[in-house]
């Protein structure tokens, strides 16, 4: 929106240019998200203490955990506030993935508040029922797909499945391309949910694989970039630098209240419009296999959960004395902040291997 207004002034003064630089944009796309947090997040806080919309601890969960029930939840709302407005401020609104992020970003957060409501206001303990959920879920994905599909520039780009590490192997994915972006946000979407267990856990991954994601849309949509380095070209997926850039922003600021202890919860408001961003944004710049390696920390968690399920319905014996496995650490003792570094730290290598990919091939 603002870019608008800078190519408007430009006329009268040349140093309004500066403007349209995509890496300006995106350092102020991150600091007006990053202090929008710092002002709207207490304010929040404050409300959602005030209407008692606090976190349900689980019975048989770590007993670290009870002194966390009551902690306002729902923050998420705070996260998708900032990224949407920061977003709408900076970036060019003419590009077509832009409102596609932010719609999948923004219909995600809906179903989770929907959700969180049915949980935490009417004190239904189920919320949304598993079968709504994931319909509602896959009908966002699937408005979405084929919002990219319809509206593809150059389908033999954006509609091929690249491979990290190797130069000129690609698989042409056709009609496919539909399923495959549809399992591909709803699946890392509940990722990111179910890693949302421990105090700063999912947000800052989240906000490290973002980052490394604006990169990668940064040199898709540069062509000298995107030739040097051997990745498809997609005109016009530069802009999910802005996006990035506020998702970092508003993720940084959500952690000044989300870090051990925490002062509130992002809940299924955040969780699962944080997983479909960074799941679309990759699908873009056609780095879906990328993603899965930065984004491992939110696979793992995923595949213990399923490996929990399948062996005690399987054996009746369980793998893990709790899934998702960052409960399984915390009950073999470790500190919730040793887990939660740890995690980092596991999330800073995978994301240095997924950058890897721009040049190793």
């Amino acid at each position: 929106m603002l870019i608008l207004l800078a190519e408007y002034l430009e006329q009268y003064y040349s140093a309004f240019n500066v403007f349209s630089y995509l890496t300006l944009r995106a350092i102020l796309g991150a600091l007006t998200a990053l202090l929008m947090s710092f002002i709207v997040g207490p304010v929040m806080i404050r409300r959602l203490s005030a209407y008692q919309i606090g976190q349900n601890v689980r019975d048989d969960g770590p007993e670290t955990h009870f002194v966390k029930a009551g902690t306002p939840t729902m923050g998420g709302a705070l996260i998708l506030v900032s990224i949407a407005v920061s977003t709408v401020l900076w970036s060019n609104l003419d590009n077509r993935f832009v409102w596609i992020v932010l719609f999948a970003t923004l219909s995600f957060g809906l179903i989770g508040f929907v959700d969180d409501y049915k949980k935490l206001v009417l004190k239904n303990s189920k919320g949304l029922s598993a079968k709504a959920k994931l319909g509602s879920q896959t009908l966002a994905a699937a408005v979405t797909a084929i919002w990219l599909y319809s509206t593809a520039v150059d389908p033999t780009v954006e509609l091929a499945l690249y491979v990290p590490f190797f130069k000129d192997v690609m698989v042409p994915l056709g009609a496919f391309y539909i399923a495959t972006t549809i399992f591909m946000i709803v699946s890392f979407s509940n990722a990111v949910n179910l890693t949302d267990g421990l105090d700063g856990l999912a947000i800052m991954p989240t906000v490290m694989v973002g980052g490394a994601l604006g990169i990668f849309a940064y040199a898709s949509g540069n062509v000298n970039f995107s030739q040097y380095l051997s990745i498809p070209y997609i005109a016009g997926s530069g802009e999910m630098l802005i996006f990035c850039a506020a998702l970092g922003g508003a993720g940084l600021g959500f952690l000044w209240f989300n870090t051990y202890p925490a002062q509130v919860f992002m809940g299924d408001v955040g969780a699962l419009a944080l997983g479909a961003a960074l799941s679309v944004v990759a699908v873009v710049v056609r780095q879906e296999l990328v993603l899965a390696i930065m984004g491992g920390v939110f696979v793992m968690e995923t595949v213990s959960v399923v490996l929990q399920v399948v062996s005690y319905k399987l054996t009746g014996k369980r793998i893990f004395r709790m899934a998702p496995i960052h409960h399984h650490y915390e009950l073999k003792g470790w500190a919730e902040p040793k887990v939660i570094v740890r995690f980092w730290i596991i999330t800073v290598i995978l994301v240095l291997v997924g950058l890897a990919t721009l040049k190793l091939r």
